[in-house]
């Protein structure tokens, strides 16, 4: 019995690594699960069963904490190998996919992969008024953060465990089982009463492919955020056909902040984060560039306007030829031109260099046209200047 303590601990401690130094957490679980494995390595086994049976009270089919109750229990019976020392009648990838599970929630405690003071995510440089919430998907670490629009800045409000594709991500094509990455919203609420059970609490289809997707040649449809089945707490870190998943109660919490057609889903292969003092230049940078080629606009010097578009820009069937040719006949037959822009957004794309999708509500005027619309833009730094390589409705 002594031995199986000894090796029980040892489990423990392999967990334990991970946690240290700890930093606060809006969502309690993890916290409560390393409260158990703190317990487990200080040899105090009663407190660690009574932690994990209030777990389980409060979560009844999380199978993770069952599974650590188990081995707690047959602790004290036989010496144990491992953590989830389960008998053979559990399939070994079941184990296998909580142990994951494990690891993957008790690493999101770490204050090297925490938001701290004066560290923001890099890929949102500005949320427009509009955009009271933002979600930043982390895949490497199966983290989704919430951040609040703090006069256009990212706060850090919460952040939960996500399942997501079974083959990881960068969604090329449709039934590969990957999560796309890019830069996404929130297109519609399906409420649980329209939904099977597989969907859980409900679901927010998020509109991939997106205009960089289609150019790309990704295809694939019905990638979206979305709960479990009543019997299952939580999935394996990669256990989804692409979508992500949230617990129920996560989801629920989640979802009470989602404005469809508005909120921004932003999914990486791993947040970068940077200081405040940096990503308040870049944004500098980029504001100024649009607020140039909004001024050209205005000028009606073709040349100048022009000068703002990259040599691979596209729009449709356009391209940079095709556009030049069509805003230079059309800014000739106009004597004058007013544009102002609203409600903008810069989002960094993941895994791109100097790459941001910049949204905003255009009021456009001119001598024989008038009109309003939400314009959606892909700006790319080339040879250290901003420039456009797409430029349609958003």
């Amino acid at each position: 019995m002594k031995r199986g303590a000894a090796i029980l601990r040892v489990a423990a401690a392999a967990l334990l690594c991970l946690l240290f130094p700890l930093f606060a957490l809006a969502s309690a679980l993890e916290p409560a699960l390393s409260g158990v494995i703190e317990a487990m390595q200080a040899n105090r086994h009663d407190l660690a069963l009574q932690r994990v049976e209030k777990l389980i009270a409060a979560h009844p089919n999380f199978r993770l904490a069952h599974l650590i109750r188990g081995d707690l229990l047959l602790a004290r019976t036989r010496p144990l190998q491992t953590f989830g020392n389960v008998v053979k009648t559990v399939p070994p990838e079941k184990v296998e996919d909580l142990r994951a599970e494990a690891l993957v929630r008790l690493r999101a405690l770490r204050v090297g992969e925490r938001p701290g003071s004066g560290r923001v995510p890099s890929s949102i440089l500005q949320l427009h008024p509009g955009q009271r919430y933002a979600l930043l998907v982390d895949s490497r670490h199966s983290r989704l953060y919430v951040f609040e629009n703090a006069n256009g800045r990212p706060q850090h409000v919460a952040d939960y465990y996500v399942s997501l594709g079974k083959r990881g991500v960068e969604k090329a094509h449709e039934g590969d089982q990957k999560t796309p990455i890019g830069v996404y919203h929130v297109t519609a609420n399906l409420p649980r009463q329209k939904l099977s059970d597989f969907y859980g609490a409900g679901a927010y289809p998020i509109n991939y492919p997106n205009q960089w997707d289609k150019r790309l040649g990704r295809n694939g449809f019905g990638i979206w955020v979305h709960g479990t089945p009543p019997d299952t707490y939580s999935r394996p870190p990669r256990a989804s056909d692409g979508c992500i998943v949230l617990a129920n109660p996560d989801l629920l919490s989640v979802g009470r902040l989602m404005q469809v057609g508005t909120t921004p889903v932003i999914i990486a292969d791993e947040v970068q984060w940077a200081d405040a003092a940096t990503l308040d230049a870049e944004r500098g940078s980029l504001s100024a560039a649009v607020e140039a080629w909004r001024q050209d606009w205005e000028s009606r010097n073709a040349d100048r306007y022009l000068a703002h578009y990259s040599a691979g820009f596209r729009a449709g069937s356009q391209d940079l030829a095709a556009w030049a040719a069509h805003k230079r006949g059309v800014n000739a037959a106009k004597s004058w031109i007013r544009v102002n822009l609203a409600q903008v957004s810069m989002l960094r794309y993941p895994k791109q260099v100097d790459f941001v999708v910049v949204s905003f509500e255009q009021n456009y005027r001119s001598s024989n046209l008038s009109n309003t619309m939400r314009k959606l833009q892909y700006w790319q730094k080339e040879s250290g200047r901003w420039r456009i390589l797409y430029e349609g409705g958003a």
